[in-house]
């Protein structure tokens, strides 16, 4: 039996949307809408935790001295990318 491979970031996002979808029709049983939400939800929690994961990758830069440290804002940014 070969390893099962862990489903990529798109994949997921992709099988999020599929589902949205599938809710907002409102044509599934109960049953299967109860199940397809939950497994909603835990697919936004692993979609949030990897964007998590790579928004710190992100803030950090390396120096010349291949340490690790913060990015910072240029001078006049406010840092808010919102």
């Amino acid at each position: 039996m070969s390893e099962e491979q862990k489903p990529t970031f798109e994949e997921n996002l992709t099988t999020l949307e599929n589902i949205v979808a599938q809710l907002e029709q409102g044509d599934i049983p109960l049953e299967q809408a109860l199940s397809q939400f939950q497994k909603g939800v835990a697919l936004s929690k692993d979609l949030q935790s990897t964007l998590q994961g790579a928004e710190k990758t992100l803030a950090t830069m390396m120096d010349d001295n291949d340490q690790e440290q913060a990015f910072e804002t240029p001078q006049g940014g406010t840092g808010d990318a919102d």
